[in-house]
């Protein structure tokens, strides 16, 4: 668990941040420095303002873009996406054969994707809600097993 994941607070309960890996975090400074390199032929002040802009940005976007998932209070809940755990059904855990498949051949493209190209595992949970034509949600996850027990206890408890 990351310091980013806060401990469970009960049966139910996961929270899971898909933070980028760590090559990815060095990705932005290299960048930024790839983009000053440029600049500083021009002046070598603008290239290092140039470097530590471009670094700053791509550190925030990537921040911003990093989804959570979670299940409290009886909602499962995947990036932007939100739907109560009773209106969920089987829940099937991917590996890294079975999430190319998932995402590949076997996609239904109704299905709702929250994926991360640098977690190599996920779930698979069907939708049961008469009212939504999406037919299940494939989510990226680092801990698959917990987010099954998380989702299974909220479907115990009702």
């Amino acid at each position: 668990m990351s310091p980013a994941d806060p401990p469970p607070s009960g049966a139910g309960s996961f929270r899971e941040r898909l933070t980028p890996a760590w090559w990815i975090w060095a990705c932005a400074p290299g960048l930024g420095l790839g983009v000053a390199l440029s600049v500083a032929k021009i002046s070598v002040v603008w290239g290092v303002v140039t470097a530590l802009l471009v670094t700053g940005v791509l550190l925030v976007l990537l921040l911003r873009s990093t989804p959570t998932l979670s299940v409290a209070d009886g909602v499962l809940v995947a990036g932007r996406a939100r739907i109560p755990v009773p209106l969920t059904g089987s829940v099937e855990v991917l590996d890294a054969a079975a999430m190319r498949q998932a995402h590949g051949p076997r996609l239904d493209a109704r299905a709702y994707l929250c994926l991360r190209g640098w977690i190599h595992t996920a779930v698979r949970v069907e939708l049961r809600d008469p009212a939504d034509p999406t037919p299940y949600w494939v989510v990226s996850t680092r801990r698959p097993a917990a987010l099954v027990g998380a989702l299974a206890d909220v479907h115990a408890a009702r």
